[in-house]
């Protein structure tokens, strides 16, 4: 959890007196400490998702094999064969296959890692993606909605 103190006095929209230029420092001083404890946060939630980025691959290696081996072989739409299916059911950045409702931006940075760094290891390029206005708005909101939370505000 984050614990941050109540700071009124930092924003003329919420001081309810007439603020001192010590007392706008001491509040500005704290905010920017708030910010910095918010963005770690995010820095470790990255790092988490980091770490699992496509464990399917990994986790069912043998059916990832076989299909692969199969659309290889015989064609076929790998997209159809169960490991893909599998696979973004529950890899939360393919946003263009399902969105998550709690889809927040720290599964759209995975998903611009990932689209990016497969297109320039493959082929030296990046395929054209887009996603939905909507899923960005969502994505933002949740990721809002994530923070608070985390947050205790203490008095």
């Amino acid at each position: 959890m984050l614990k941050i103190r109540r700071s009124r006095s930092a924003d003329t929209r919420s001081a309810e007196h007439t603020v001192t230029k010590e007392e706008l420092l001491y509040s500005s001083v704290q905010h920017i400490g708030d910010v910095r404890q918010a963005m770690r946060y995010f820095a470790e939630c990255l790092l988490r998702v980091a770490d699992k980025h496509d464990w399917t691959k990994i986790d069912g290696i043998d059916q990832f094999h076989k299909d692969f081996q199969q659309v290889q072989q015989h064609g076929g739409n790998f997209k159809e064969l169960p490991w893909h299916r599998r696979h973004v059911t529950e890899e939360r950045h393919h946003l263009t296959d399902r969105v998550p409702d709690d889809v927040n931006l720290f599964d759209v940075l995975e998903r611009v890692a990932d689209i990016t760094m497969a297109g320039m290891a493959r082929n030296g390029e990046v395929y054209t993606d887009e996603l939905p206005a909507d899923v960005l708005v969502k994505a933002y909101q949740n990721t809002i909605e994530l923070l608070k939370n985390e947050i205790i505000v203490e008095d």
